[in-house]
């Protein structure tokens, strides 16, 4: 039994060094290893075997097993490494070739206009704050001269969050005005800031109408505020924007928390006047509405409207690079389509 073992131990390793691949590995394991194979089969049959050869005998099986059990170990880890190595040492790698160019990131159009809308007026003194976009029924309404069932709420498509009692249903904010009571019930005039954010509005979409979108709010409050202060204000603003050529007209509007309120629309850029489809052959585009901020409005934030005035405006952001880039659908701002995206 001991030479036998000792033959069947020569021919294992002998079968192990001609072993390739990870497969004839585990073909091999199975043959001199496995439940089948002769070591099994001598080690089974030790049982019938006088007391003096069986511990001789299995002590020897025992040690040859655990032999190629280890002879096993250290060729798989040669194999696995020669897995690893092989594509590499039959290719070779250049390593003075450029790399690949990554993409440099940029700003979204509308935080580019966002910026530069903050830039002018900062440049001019006024603070940039910002609001919550859910608010209450309050200060989107009630605190700006539109109480329950006023007809001027028809002209805000309003995303109710839940009802409430008394201004106290919550809602996302259908304009960013709501800051301008915010702001004057905590702070004491002089004030002038101007407040960027996101509005909403419950609307069907088109090329000029999104249910989201971004505008910013402008108020003033001092004494002796008069109209020429918010019209030379303006005035500034859209040339900053447009160009110090473009003309500005200022036409009266309504809007319940100012009195009297205004719309202001620069000249078209794209007929210079005349009169064309973007302009609606008027020659005008409007961009902003504004105001000087009514009596009431100042009373329920108890600041005195016989001593203070002050001027609001508002305007929609993605309306300027429409304007500036002749870009006809307020969509394209919120696909995430690439090829528009990194046209700015």
């Amino acid at each position: 039994m001991l030479e036998q073992l000792k033959d069947l131990h020569a021919q294992a390793l002998d079968e192990l060094n001609k072993v390739n691949s990870l497969r004839e590995l585990e073909l091999w394991r199975v043959r001199h290893l496995g439940k089948k194979s002769s070591l099994t089969k001598i080690l089974r049959s030790l049982a019938a075997l006088p007391l003096e050869e069986r511990r001789n005998g299995g002590a020897k099986a025992n040690e040859i097993k655990r032999a190629l059990e280890s002879s096993l170990e250290e060729k798989k880890k040669l194999l696995q490494e020669a897995l690893l190595t092989s594509p590499l040492e039959s290719q070779t790698l250049d390593v003075t070739l450029p790399g690949r160019p990554l993409p440099t990131g940029r700003l979204h159009p509308t935080t580019q206009a966002l910026k530069e809308i903050c830039d002018v007026f900062k440049n001019m003194g006024f603070q940039v704050i910002e609001g919550p976009d859910v608010e209450w029924d309050y200060y989107n309404f009630e605190a700006l001269n539109i109480p329950q069932h006023h007809p001027a709420r028809d002209m805000f498509a309003t995303l109710w969050i839940d009802a409430g009692i008394g201004g106290k249903a919550r809602l996302l904010r259908t304009h960013t005005s709501p800051m301008q009571i915010r702001l004057m019930e905590r702070e004491r005039p002089p004030i002038r800031a101007i407040v960027p954010g996101r509005a909403y509005r419950y609307e069907a979409t088109d090329a000029t109408h999104e249910s989201m979108f971004y505008q910013v709010e402008g108020l003033a409050v001092d004494k002796n505020i008069t109209l020429a202060d918010l019209k030379g204000t303006l005035f500034d603003f859209c040339r900053c924007l447009f160009g110090e050529e473009r003309k500005v007209r200022f036409r009266c509007d309504y809007f319940p928390f100012v009195e009297p309120g205004v719309e202001v629309a620069i000249g078209c850029s794209a007929c210079g006047g005349a009169g064309c489809r973007l302009c609606g052959y008027s020659g005008w585009i409007e961009i902003l509405g504004a105001g000087m901020v009514h009596p009431d409005v100042l009373a329920r934030v108890n600041i005195d409207p016989e001593i203070y005035s002050g001027f609001a405006f508002g305007l929609g952001v993605e309306r300027i690079p429409m304007l500036r880039y002749g870009i006809d659908d307020i969509r394209l701002f919120y696909s995430n389509d690439l090829r528009f995206l990194r046209q700015f």
